[in-house]
């Protein structure tokens, strides 16, 4: 069984007639396992929905995307989402905390709705608010925390099923620059420790050196390929 994500001739297309959009045309990704990889270009470009189908929010219209033997492009919306709790997981640009919960809370939810006993779940939440730096903030809500603490709130709820590969969707987008470096080095490092795959969708070059490898998007193809640092 591979831990590589492979994306084959993947192609995706939006609407229908003159009005489609050809989000995604034919494109090949292989993201080796414990590697990083930034999906690079200005907005328009592409880039978010190869992240989408690589994480099996959506389902490529042609081509395979292999993770441990799984075809995402061709599982059903059930085996897709099984896939997504137990294997994957997700950083995006707005935090998507609940606010109503703390933030020991909102990490240990993907465990809690795993079925995970409450106790449990919490304990190994606040090891990883420990982690990255969050200790004796756990109580707090996501209204009481600043734009860098949610999103390493949001980076603990991702890595807290131990999944195999995370994908951060324009991570540091709502942050200054200094917060949104230090959001890099904490997800870079986390994922590192943990051998973890991260894909990050950026248009920032700053945030994608962060990555070991990029590639660009343009009009949906991929305009160069990768370069390794």
């Amino acid at each position: 069984m591979t831990s590589s994500l492979t994306a084959l001739d993947i192609s995706k297309t939006y609407g229908s007639g003159e009005t489609s959009i050809r989000a995604v045309d034919g494109v090949d990704l292989e993201i080796p396992s414990g590697r990083s990889l930034a999906i690079m270009g200005p907005s328009g470009s592409g880039k978010t929905t190869p992240l989408h189908c690589l994480a099996g929010i959506i389902r490529p219209d042609t081509g395979s995307i292999t993770w441990r033997d799984h075809d995402l492009a061709r599982l059903g919306d059930a085996a897709r989402t099984r896939l997504r709790r137990t294997d994957f997981g997700f950083v995006f640009q707005s935090d998507q905390l609940l606010p109503e919960l703390p933030a020991v809370e909102n990490v240990a939810l993907p465990l809690m709705l795993g079925d995970a006993e409450r106790k449990a779940a919490s304990s190994m939440a606040s090891q990883w608010l420990g982690h990255l730096g969050l200790a004796g903030l756990e109580q707090r809500r996501p209204g009481e925390l600043s734009g860098g603490q949610r999103q390493r709130v949001a980076i603990a709820r991702a890595l807290l099923t131990s999944p195999g590969i995370v994908f951060a969707d324009e991570p540091t987008g709502a942050l200054d620059q200094d917060t949104g470096h230090d959001v890099m080095r904490i997800l870079c490092e986390a994922t590192d420790a943990t051998n973890t795959s991260l894909v990050v969708v950026t248009h920032d070059a700053q945030i994608a050196h962060w990555c070991e490898a990029t590639v660009h998007m343009r009009d949906g193809h991929l305009a160069q390929p990768a370069g390794r640092r």
